[in-house]
């Protein structure tokens, strides 16, 4: 019936989301969600050209970066991906993952993604470690992070001067910035706060 599995999707997608009344949040995971899947590249897949062009505008897309699992996001990647899907991506992030190896877990701030990176994307969803309570940092830092973006979106002077260097690199507590060690240092206070204030609960 359909000439290529993009067009199977799209259509099926479309349908679905006509069907339940085009609601606000309608997420689609395309085949291809990162470059590493795509052929040859992002801008030239055939199959992300397709689904970029066939998939009503109101349906969000989800985006995991350059791999699965990226140690990296800049804001060029986001323009690409963007420019063939006809819309900001929502990035699904497998930064602290660990479902494909439940012996590590990830511990450390959130890191890794380009200074004013909030206003290429849609959304973003945080995949976190499967246990519970290895989560706090990584929630924690995402949180700081994301004040951060917001701080760079009022303040456009800084978000002019974006690059797509790591968040690593960010020195100093200046508006709209972003430090790394300093939001792991904050997580840690308040996580030490937190483990002592259930210790001290009735019962435990």
């Amino acid at each position: 019936v359909f000439p290529s599995l993009a067009k199977a999707q799209a259509s099926v997608a479309n349908e679905v989301y006509q069907e339940l009344g085009q609601p606000s949040v309608f997420l689609f995971c395309p085949t291809e969600y990162c470059s590493s899947l795509c052929s040859p590249s992002p801008s030239q897949s055939c199959y992300l050209l397709t689904i970029g062009q066939e998939l009503l505008p109101g349906i969000g897309v989800i985006w995991t970066g350059p791999k699965v699992v990226s140690q990296e996001l800049s804001a060029t990647l986001l323009e690409e991906v963007e420019g063939v899907l006809h819309r900001r991506p929502v990035i699904w992030d497998n930064l602290y993952a660990n479902d494909y190896d439940c012996r590590r877990v990830f511990l450390g701030p959130y890191t890794g993604r380009a200074p004013g990176l909030m206003t290429r994307l849609c959304g973003l969803l945080l995949n976190p470690n499967c246990e519970l309570q290895a989560n706090f940092i990584p929630i924690h830092t995402l949180g700081s992070w994301f004040r951060s973006e917001l701080g760079r979106c009022a303040y456009p002077d800084h978000a002019g001067t974006e690059t797509a260097a790591a968040l690593g690199d960010s020195h100093g507590p200046q508006e709209g910035s972003y430090s790394p060690q300093e939001a792991l240092e904050l997580a840690l206070l308040d996580w030490v706060a937190e483990i002592h204030r259930q210790a001290s609960e009735p019962g435990r």
